[in-house]
């Protein structure tokens, strides 16, 4: 112990030995418990000859919470949809995949019944994430102006 108290400099090598005794001594301020600060009355900080009539103290405003307003979507989380052809393919997310003309791969979109399982609002949007019932392919975002929503559960394919 006293070759550590020796050499304060390998333990603390920014700390002279004159500070370090001077910060142990020393006991941490009393924390205050109440968390909102405390405020002077106006009439203590008005002089002592002038005298006001006393008014009603008024209720310091606090500001009030802008509570969101929760979003309306136009369908609901498990809603049976599928997609409208016709605006899918004259729609900015097909010219982005690529495919070539008359590409049957996805015909599934609009024959199969899909499940919404999110609805969110984006800056371009309202998308829904459609997941396909018995086709093993991911989920997909796709704009819910292209959906068609079916009323029954036990979806026909066309």
């Amino acid at each position: 112990m006293e070759v550590l108290a020796a050499t304060p400099r390998a333990l603390f090598p920014r700390a002279s030995p004159a500070a370090l005794m001077a910060t142990a001594g020393r006991t941490p301020p009393a924390r205050r418990r109440c968390a909102a600060p405390v405020r002077a009355s106006a009439a203590a900080a008005e002089p002592a000859g002038e005298a006001k009539p006393a008014a009603a103290p008024k209720a310091a405003a606090a500001p009030k919470k802008v509570l969101k307003k929760k979003p309306v979507y136009s369908m609901k989380k498990g809603q049976i949809v599928r997609v409208d052809k016709d605006k899918y393919l004259n729609s900015i997310n097909y010219l982005s995949v690529g495919h070539p003309p008359f590409y049957k791969g996805l015909d599934y979109i609009y024959e199969d019944r899909g499940e919404v399982l999110d609805i969110r609002i984006f800056e371009t949007g309202e998308y829904a994430l459609i997941a396909w019932v018995g086709i093993p392919t991911p989920p997909a975002w796709l704009p819910t102006y292209m959906l068609i929503k079916s009323d029954k559960l036990d979806y026909e394919r066309i």
